[in-house]
């Protein structure tokens, strides 16, 4: 039997007043505690956080705006700051504080939203003009993508969405680091799955940088179907450059990436 999420939590569909909870936790769970950017970019994490932060406005609003984004949050959540509860939550981080510290930007974040899954109808495509701030925060981000893509054989007429209510895709996964290893991401992940399904999409994309929700994405709750589609080792991954050089661009990070598809209406 799947488990159940505890009584203290309530999974609710994101809306536009959570877009900047849902954006900080996003960019501080991967600038600080992803097993590839940090690793990568181990350099002014508190900069780049801050840049991604702004630069992520539109790839959270654009998922937020599909009502298709949900979030886990802790109904017996106790405020770091009495003002806070005036407002039901607040993030506090300075953008032009440089200076802070990986702990006071986690302390700032005073709000009951723990957990998301963000995601989109298929048939909405991103607009790649507005996310090209992102990719100058993160470089490696496109070649992520970009050699996920090259690692997918399928026919795009096989899967590609033709209306609404077809393909979800899902885009960024993260948990507050006070609430990791609680099982929220795996019953998120879930949720979403079954959610989708009573709405009639036929399957769900998820590209990932977590060997974790690699798993939960590969081996969803039987009746659907996980397919690895794309994946690549990040220490294993090499490339030439022009003068016929072999590089490494993703060492020292040491995770498997893979593109993964849940099939919602798999029969066996």
């Amino acid at each position: 039997m799947a488990p159940s999420l505890p009584s203290r939590y309530e999974i609710r569909v994101l809306g536009p007043e959570h877009e900047e909870w849902a954006r900080a936790i996003c960019l501080y769970t991967n600038v600080f505690n992803s097993a590839l950017w940090p690793v990568v970019y181990p350099e002014n994490k508190t900069k780049r956080a801050y840049q991604t932060f702004r630069a992520a406005h539109y790839i959270i609003k654009h998922q937020i705006d599909s009502g298709k984004s949900l979030g886990i949050f802790d109904k017996e959540y106790q405020w770091k700051r009495p003002e806070s509860a005036t407002t039901g939550g607040k993030l506090y981080w300075n953008l032009e504080d440089e200076s802070a510290t990986e702990s006071e930007l986690a302390e700032q974040m005073d709000f009951p939203l723990v957990s998301i899954a963000m995601a989109y109808d298929g048939i909405d495509e991103l607009d790649m003009a507005q996310i090209k701030p992102l990719i100058e925060a993160l470089p490696l981000f496109e070649k992520v993508y970009g050699a996920l893509a090259e690692r997918d054989q399928r026919d795009p007429t096989s899967w590609k969405p033709t209306g609404r209510g077809q393909v979800l895709m899902r885009n960024a996964t993260s948990t507050v680091q006070s609430y990791s290893g609680r099982g929220l991401m795996r019953l998120l992940a879930e949720e979403m799955m079954r959610r989708s399904a009573a709405e009639g999409f036929r399957g769900i994309q998820i590209e990932t940088v977590s060997e974790g929700v690699q798993k939960v994405w590969s081996f969803p709750p039987k009746p659907f179907k996980g397919m690895v589609i794309g994946q690549f080792h990040t220490m294993t991954f090499e490339e030439k450059n022009d003068s016929g050089e072999v590089l490494y661009p993703f060492r020292p990070a040491n995770v498997n990436i893979a593109k993964v598809y849940v099939d919602l209406r798999a029969s066996d």
